[in-house]
């Protein structure tokens, strides 16, 4: 698979876990993805940290308007009865805990939960963003992120960059298979069908637990 084709299988897998009725907040990068693949039975309200609840699918190209953007400035659309704030307004949802889930992607991600994705050492930031409010405030925590960085693993026993938070991340979605955190460890649900068990571990320094249901990743 070429890179546009993992991210799409991430986020097909990802828009799956939404449920009818949620208060979805989507990190820059490949979450962004996720409201193109929504299931036709489900209504979730999207919610965007720079001040947007209701948002909707990428527009088609030639129809993108200067004023709807997203956190990270992409274009998005408006579902009927969406609403725009202030940035203050929309930190107040996410603190006040009325985020149900937020996917966000991942520098590295540990087998415990910690999270690091916002700053490498020595290289210039712009901040951390809303990354650290929405892993402190939303009730679920999930990672659609590939599964490593030119071949190195990102999922690991102990992340080795500054975290975002500590132990809040509840899932991980990536194109090799889907990981639930847990307090006995990281548990591989389910597989690319195309990959055998040893190629995810070995593309996984954290310890995989295997579930003994484990399924096909289906999109």
């Amino acid at each position: 698979m070429d890179k546009n084709q993992i991210r799409e299988l991430i986020a097909r897998r990802a828009a799956r876990e939404l449920k009818d009725g949620d208060v979805i907040n989507l990190g820059i990068g490949l979450p962004t993805l996720i409201p193109n693949y929504l299931p036709d039975n489900v209504r979730v309200v999207l919610q965007s940290e720079n001040g947007l609840l209701g948002t909707g699918p990428s527009p088609a190209e030639g129809n993108e308007d200067a004023e709807l953007t997203d956190a990270g400035g992409g274009y998005v659309t408006l579902q009927k009865g969406a609403s725009s704030f202030d940035s203050a307004t929309s930190f107040g949802i996410i603190r006040g805990g009325h985020v149900d889930v937020t996917f966000l992607g991942a520098m590295q991600v540990a087998e415990n939960g910690d999270l690091a994705n916002w700053i490498i050492p020595g290289k210039r930031t712009t901040g951390m963003g809303g990354a650290m409010d929405l892993l402190a405030g939303a009730r679920k925590v999930i990672l659609a992120m590939e599964h490593t960085a030119k071949g190195t693993p990102k999922i690991l026993k102990r992340c080795t960059l500054p975290l975002t938070a500590a132990g809040r991340v509840n899932l991980i979605i990536t194109e090799m298979g889907v990981m639930e955190i847990t307090e006995n460890g990281l548990i591989l649900k389910e597989i690319n069908p195309e990959l055998t068990i040893e190629q995810v571990q070995q593309a996984t320094e954290a310890t995989l637990i295997i579930d003994k249901n484990l399924k096909a990743m289906t999109e």
